[in-house]
């Protein structure tokens, strides 16, 4: 099987080994949970609880009448102990409820199987999935059941799932691939039927020999499902390096993957469809790696939403004496953290421990028009100016070079041999057009 990727990009450390060969653990039940209103991305979710309701496990206590946005449920059963406002491992506050464990895991009432998938329409399944809270867990965090819904004019061919797994250090689905091979597939054709495709695709990278056999192996009989090899570069798991390596097709500027045919999702949230289908429940757990060289004993393990990132640390024996950052999430994408008592949720693929001598101050220097980071962004966009334009709040010229299609994978930042803080600027650069946009469209309501 020849082994397919995208132009640009780089190759890293891969850093995996320190867990790839250690399976999935269940983490202890916390007695207290902080689950966040906002776990994805969209229309923050209002509180079904307050102060002093009993609750079970699997109950919805946050959602929205609102179509970008994704209900939030109880991950244990026990009493709202307070809703108060968080901060969520993005940096963003937000409204939480916390929850005190009672210890019992009483199932709510309608977490149940929801019948044989071939019995079940495409309307049905994403529903489903809407209800179940499901969201993009390979960070992104976008609604499901949103991406799921196929605009008019639209066709989607192909359903790809994401098992690149290209962050360093990260393992989770990795070890689902060896240990839920089944499940995997079953979401797969579950998420095939909600959009009509006639084709599922599993994109895999070549650092992950067994999990490629694991795959296929379980995939025995099926006509409409294949495995493709990819080669192990970053970022290979976004849609659009996904969606040109396995198709060869390019995804327009601003456009989406439905406008070349294509829909996207990661194998963790394969693996939610099938519990949501198979057994009714919703999404209150998910895989995470613990890593790094700053903690005692690096683990996979199975963590309940809204579990303190201080509790899943202690699952790994605790940091090192050394360690010096926690970073929720990948170490190319994720976020330093300064509290650890944040909780962790929907989105969160990782935490990674680095230690004194992976972590170093330094000054920003003047760039020196080296070109780096234009020959590496997988977007072909031009990271120096976007940062630039940024800096100094250009924000027409930043709508005019496309700042909106950089993918934030950070590719620019590491290479940057003068140590420019460019992602960091873009990120700015992004929010301010997307302000710019959202007032826009405010001013046009109105007018109306």
């Amino acid at each position: 099987m020849r082994a397919l990727t995208f132009k640009q990009g780089i190759y890293l450390d891969e850093n995996k080994s320190l867990t790839s060969g250690k399976a999935l653990q269940q983490a202890s039940r916390p007695e207290l949970v902080v689950i966040p209103m906002v776990q994805h991305i969209g229309t923050p979710c209002k509180p079904l609880v307050k102060k002093g309701d009993h609750v079970d496990l699997g109950q919805k206590i946050g959602d929205i009448d609102s179509f970008i946005s994704a209900p939030i449920h109880a991950s244990v059963s026990g009493t709202v102990k307070e809703i108060r406002t968080v901060l969520t491992p993005e940096g963003k506050l937000c409204e939480a409820v916390v929850i005190e464990s009672d210890g019992e895991d009483h199932l709510a009432e309608g977490v149940s199987p929801k019948g044989d998938l071939e019995e079940l329409g495409r309307e049905e399944i994403i529903e489903i999935i809407r209800e179940a809270g499901i969201v993009g867990m390979g960070g992104a965090m976008f609604p499901t059941h949103a991406k799921l819904s196929i605009p008019e004019g639209k066709k989607a061919e192909y359903l790809i799932l994401n098992g690149s797994e290209c962050e360093p250090f990260l393992t989770g689905d990795y070890r689902l691939m060896l240990e839920r091979s089944e499940d995997i597939i079953y979401g797969l054709k579950a998420l095939m039927k909600a959009i009509g495709a006639e084709k599922g695709i599993i994109g895999i990278e070549d650092n992950k020999a067994d999990a490629i056999e694991t795959m296929q192996k379980a995939l025995t009989g099926e006509k409409d499902i294949e495995i493709k090899k990819l080669v192990t570069k970053y970022p290979q798991g976004g849609e659009r390096m996904l969606i040109k390596a396995i198709l060869n097709r390019e995804v327009p500027a601003n456009g989406l993957p439905i406008d070349v045919g294509v829909i996207v999702n990661n194998i963790a949230t394969a693996v939610a469809v099938a519990e949501a289908i198979k057994k009714g429940m919703p999404l209150i757990e998910r895989s995470i790696t613990i890593t790094g060289h700053g903690v005692n004993e690096p683990v996979n393990l199975v963590f309940r939403i809204g579990t303190p990132i201080e509790e899943l640390l202690a699952q790994a024996g605790g940091l090192k004496a050394d360690a010096a950052k926690v970073i929720m999430g990948g170490p190319m994408t994720g976020c330093a953290q300064a509290d650890l008592q944040v909780a962790a949720t929907k989105g969160t693929t990782g935490i990674v421990v680095l230690t004194e001598n992976e972590v170093e101050e330094f000054d920003p220097q003047p760039c020196i028009r080296c070109a780096r980071c234009v020959d590496a962004c997988p977007e072909f966009l031009m990271p120096l100016n976007l940062a630039n334009y940024a800096e100094h709040g250009m924000v027409e010229s930043l709508e005019k070079y496309q700042v909106l299609s950089c993918i934030e994978c950070g590719i620019c930042s590491y290479v940057c041999p003068a140590r420019r803080p460019l992602l960091h600027n873009i990120r700015i650069g992004k929010a301010e057009v997307m302000a710019k946009n959202a007032s826009s469209s405010r001013g046009e309501i109105n007018e109306e």
